[in-house]
């Protein structure tokens, strides 16, 4: 297993903070809590991974929250559906 290096919420400044809020904005409101939060409370390992570059970390967890949207044709069986097939597909426990 790899270790990679990341920001303990604890330790975010302003603009990491700033990019956790906005994208967990676009997820559906039950996914407010994270299903493998860190021990610091912070957000799950495969969100926390991202830490380093806040930037990057937004747009790759944010086009999950825009793929949710309520907005689009899909009903939410439908995008929950299709999420869990792309987690299988790709041996994802989450």
């Amino acid at each position: 297993m790899t270790w990679i290096t990341t920001v303990p919420i604890t330790e975010a400044d302003p603009k990491l903070l700033k990019a956790l809020a906005d994208e967990r904005a676009l997820y559906p409101k039950e996914y407010a809590t994270p299903v493998h939060p860190t021990a610091d409370g912070g957000p799950s390992e495969i969100v926390a991974s991202h830490s380093l570059i806040p930037d990057a970390m937004y747009h790759a967890f944010a086009t999950f929250g825009v793929l949710m949207s309520p907005e689009l044709p899909l009903q939410r069986r439908q995008h929950e559906m299709i999420a869990t097939m792309v987690s299988v597909t790709n041996r994802c426990v989450y």
